[in-house]
């Protein structure tokens, strides 16, 4: 379609143009809700299964599926049939009233933690990540009678106040005035960077070890060794670090870490709000790890990011009625009927596939194509994952130097949409986290396929060269 086209389509259906529409978003939308950090804003237009569209109808692969929240595909036929069924039906209830897909969807969820793990508990509602993060801390204070908890440098559990306090991030509190109980932070078994300047598979765990030496003596002020009683309620961990760079920790260091914690009494709450259903190959990440967590957070992917719903499972002990009663949360929309339908429709789906078998597959076929390009690349300084979790870490040619100049040139120029890999404009849709920002964090439609992450490994390839080039 030529640009003439394009505009008389748009004069037809009564489209701004988009350079009004920007100048529009300038006065008058909050940044504070956006994030403006890339050259280019790209107004998008439609998506479909691994791909957005811009308004010129430009193709761009998206690696990061909304942070990981449409997981199953955009525009999934399947789970926007649901939604549009409950929305002729019962599309609002206020949550004080019961629903089928509420009650159904908590079993669900309820049973898949008594079969992985042999806990029974319960599942509260919420929407957004944040949100049950909050929820998580009523939960832990309430049965520890406790404000402080350990959580680790890197992570990340949302921007509220509350999750911002156990957020490592410095830049998220500093405009909102003192944090009281702010986290203890941890420094997170990252061997690339080891804190400690170890090296993997030779260092015994000695990150592990120097969070264990906190025990030693009351005089570390974390424990009264006179009744072993800590003052830290619980500690909040990802089991992969999302924003923080897609880290997979050493094997046994979580099965470490639990032996600790339950010397002293200290609950585990994990936060799987990114890397929750099949993201890394299991359902939560934390089976990988042979733990049972107290608390599991979780969200985005649950309804495929088509309408809010996230939420908690917690032990029974810590979430039956007698002791966290009615009225202990509350939000309007929490156990919202779309959300819970949505939810509802996900569980089926994952149940009738293989995402057990596949995730991983396809996650090692493409790990494998990323580290044969980083043979040829050492600004392609760490390539890892976990499932369809996956890291580029970008590099000075030291292979180690963060470069946080070319991993911006390279987000920019995925956005631009001016790639010509496979033979026609596209472009290459990338997210960026990492302590340093410059890690590319890719987590793909659980339904890609192979030649699709050909094309993924080729569009980054000429992102990469383009941006050494513009860098040198």
């Amino acid at each position: 379609m030529s640009q003439k086209e394009r505009t008389e389509k748009e004069k037809k259906n009564g489209r701004m143009k988009e350079d009004p529409l920007l100048k529009l978003e300038a006065r008058y939308c909050s940044w504070g809700d956006t994030v403006h950090y890339a050259e280019k804003l790209n107004i998008f237009n439609r998506s479909e299964g691994i791909y957005l569209y811009d308004r010129e109808d430009t193709q761009f692969l998206d690696l990061q599926m909304w942070y990981s929240a449409a997981n199953f595909g955009y525009r999934n036929s399947r789970l926007n049939e649901a939604l549009k069924k409950q929305i002729d039906t019962l599309p609002q209830l206020a949550c004080q009233y019961l629903h089928e897909e509420k009650i159904h969807l908590a079993t669900k969820l309820a049973q898949r933690m008594d079969l992985t793990f042999e806990a029974e508990g319960r599942v509260h509602f919420n929407v957004g990540g944040s949100a049950a993060i909050e929820d998580s801390l009523k939960v832990v204070r309430n049965h520890t009678k406790k404000n402080l908890v350990f959580a680790f440098m890197g992570g990340y559990h949302g921007r509220t106040l509350g999750a911002s306090a156990i957020t490592s991030s410095y830049r998220y509190r500093e405009k909102f005035g003192h944090f009281s109980d702010r986290a203890m932070f941890i420094p997170y078994p990252y061997c690339f960077r080891c804190p400690y300047d170890k090296k993997k598979g030779f260092c015994d765990l000695y990150c592990l070890q120097q969070f264990e030496r906190l025990f030693e003596t009351e005089y570390y002020s974390v424990v009264n060794k006179k009744n072993n009683n800590c003052e830290f309620a619980a500690f909040y961990v990802e089991a992969v670090q999302g924003t923080g760079g897609y880290i997979v920790p050493p094997a046994e260091y979580f099965s470490g870490l639990k032996e600790i914690l339950d010397r002293y009494n200290i609950l585990l709450v994990d936060d799987e709000v990114q890397m929750g259903f099949f993201r890394t190959g299991k359902f939560w990440a934390i089976e990988h790890f042979n733990v049972v967590p107290d608390v599991v957070v979780f969200g985005k992917a649950l309804t495929n990011g088509l309408n809010p719903l996230s939420g908690i499972w917690a032990k029974e002990k810590l979430i039956s009625p007698n002791v966290f009663p009615p009225g202990s949360t509350h939000s309007t929309f929490s156990s919202n009927p779309l959300g819970t339908a949505i939810g509802l429709e996900t569980m089926r789906l994952i149940e009738e596939s293989d995402f057990a078998v596949q995730a991983p597959k396809k996650g090692e076929y493409f790990l494998s194509a990323l580290r044969q390009l980083a043979k040829k690349y050492p600004q392609m300084g760490d390539v890892s994952g976990l499932g369809l979790a996956l890291r580029i870490e970008i590099c000075q040619k030291d292979g180690f130097t963060p470069n946080k100049e070319l991993t911006d040139a390279i987000t920019n120029i995925g956005l631009s949409g001016k790639l010509g890999t496979g033979g026609k404009k596209r472009g290459l849709v990338l997210d960026v986290g990492g302590y340093y920002k410059n890690v590319f964090t890719l987590a793909p439609s659980l339904y890609i396929k192979e030649e699709e992450i050909d094309l993924a490994v080729d569009l980054f390839e000429e992102a990469l060269k383009k941006g050494i080039a513009l860098t040198a």
